[in-house]
Parts: structure tokens; sequence; C-alpha cells
């Protein structure tokens, strides 16, 4: 949810019942986080939490600087993701935080586990953003999770509405994690023509970047995006150099702003073909959970007893 998980979002999102999240690295320094999080405080009441991912990167940021920094606003739920996490989960719980830590395998949630972290969020295969290169789908992931962990956990990936949540919850989960879906709501601030691309696709409107570089990422299908696969395709693949400056972080930011769904690369989960509309958040989680409780309703109907004979 980089650029997308800012205030007025994350807001939203805990107002409607929800536990909303504010994207430290949307914000250009600690201090911006600072006041990202005392902005947040005005517009809610509810908890909210801070996402800090640790990723390769050209220019590292100041990671303790941000987690100091929310630490210090009084923020006590962190998200966290990406590689070697251990000194900010150690530095979280040392302060009384609880720490929600994402994983794509089961062999790093039960390292994480081992770190201290409180609640696991598996991330399929199907999810925008980085979803690992050992390609497991939510389905297996989740089943695995259920048979393996000791902490409780929830599902990303591919989530988007009741029905998905109802099988989230089938699998032992506790809830869900949706990030491509709150992109797409009145209070998310993205252009609306983005958010009308996004009704507009379908679930094959997204592809992999980075896949020859060991760093795969799910994008929205686009111009730019084809682009970088092109390149990575071609005899003798190709560096980081040679697509630089079309996967460039700004040129992705300015999608949002401009509206050009073909100006730099965005992230974007297989679950935009499940999405038709552009709800409030309040309207979204309402209808989700109402959904939810209908399916599992109507699954309680296929229990029938044995006959006695």
């Amino acid at each position: 949810m980089q650029w997308v998980g800012v205030p007025q979002l994350a807001a939203a999102v805990s107002n409607a019942g929800g536990l909303g999240i504010l994207t430290a690295l949307t914000q250009p320094s600690p201090d911006a986080l600072r006041e990202a999080i005392r902005e947040t405080k005005k517009l809610t009441q509810n908890p909210f939490g801070v996402n800090i991912t640790l990723l390769p990167t050209i220019n590292p940021p100041d990671y303790a600087g941000y987690a100091r920094a929310a630490v210090e606003e009084g923020v006590k739920i962190f998200e966290t993701a990406g590689n070697n996490p251990k000194q900010l989960i150690q530095y979280f719980k040392t302060n009384g935080c609880i720490v929600i830590h994402k994983c794509t395998t089961i062999r790093h949630a039960k390292s994480a586990v081992k770190m201290g972290v409180d609640v696991l969020s598996i991330d399929g295969f199907e999810c925008a953003g980085h979803p690992g290169e050992e390609d497991i789908p939510g389905l297996v992931l989740l089943a695995r999770a259920a048979q393996e962990l000791s902490i409780p956990y929830i599902a990303s990936g591919g989530f988007a509405d009741g029905r998905g949540l109802a099988s989230a919850l089938a699998l032992g989960c506790q809830g869900i994690n949706m990030g491509t879906r709150f992109m797409c709501t009145v209070e998310s601030p993205i252009h609306d023509n983005i958010k009308q691309t996004i009704v507009e696709a379908s679930e094959t409107d997204t592809v992999h970047i980075f896949r020859t570089l060991h760093n795969t990422a799910r994008v929205f299908k686009n111009k730019v995006s084809q682009e970088v696969v092109r390149l990575e395709r071609r005899p003798g693949g190709a560096k980081f150099e040679d697509v630089r400056e079309l996967v460039s972080g700004q040129r992705g930011r300015l999608v949002y702003e401009n509206g050009d769904k073909d100006y730099g690369v965005w992230s974007a989960g297989i679950c935009i073909g499940l999405i038709k509309d552009i709800p409030t958040c309040q309207d979204l989680l309402d209808s989700i959970e109402r959904e939810a409780e209908d399916v599992i309703g109507g699954m309680a109907k296929l229990v029938v007893p044995r006959a006695k004979l």
C-alpha cells in the first residue's frame, strides 16, 4: 500500500471497524510520519497501526527512525514485512507493542514466531507486491499454517469480499488483510481513473516483474510492466540497471496522482477481478460482513445428520 496508506484511508478503515494501517515509507521522513500519525488521530478514535516493510532498495530508509517516531507518538500496533525484521520486532516488543509480521512461507512464519511476533499475516501468491519466490497460493499456504502455527494468523492476498473472509475463517484464520480492495474505495487517495481501471480489470490483468532478479513483484499489467517483462525475457536477461527508470517508485507514485495507468508500475493483486464498485470503507466492510455471515450460514445447511436405521 505504498503511497496509499495515508491518514484519510487508515482512519476510514478504522472508523468502519477494521484496522487501518499507515505505510511508514509513504512518508518522506520519520518526522513526516509523526505528522501523519497525529493527523490520523484527529480523524479516528479507534486503533490503527503502522507498516514498516524492509526490502532491497537503492537507498535504504531510516527504518529505526521511522520505528522510533511511531512508538514515541503512541502507536501500539505494527505490521512488519520483508528481510531481517528481528531488530525491529525486538524494539517494538520491548516497548509493549503488538506485532503482526507478514510471511510468504511457513518456514519464515516459524522464524517470526521465534522472534516473538504476536500475529502472522500469511501472504499467498495471489497478493499484490512481493509474494516471495516459492509461488505457494493462499489455499495451500493457509491450510499449512493451520497445521504448523501456534499463534493467531490472518490471510493476505486475493481477498476482496465476504466469500473470501468466510473461506479464510474456514482455513483457521482470525481475519483477512486487504490492500487492493481498499485502493478502490471512496476514501482511497488515488486518482479516480485508477479506481475505475481496477473496477474494469479482470483477474488476468496483473503480471510479475523482477522474476529473474529474484525479487518478484505482482503489479498491474500495463505498457511499462510488460516492457520490464520483455527486457527480463530477452537473451541474457536484464540487470536492475536496465529497468531502473521504468520501475522508479516516484514514477509509480505519479500514476496515483495523474491517473495515467501506463505511466509507471503500480501494485495490484489478482483480486482486482472481484472488484466491481467504489464504495466507502464503511459500506465495504458492512457488505463483507453480511456476505460472510450469509455464506457461513448457508454452509451450515450442508451438514445433514446421518439417518438412524
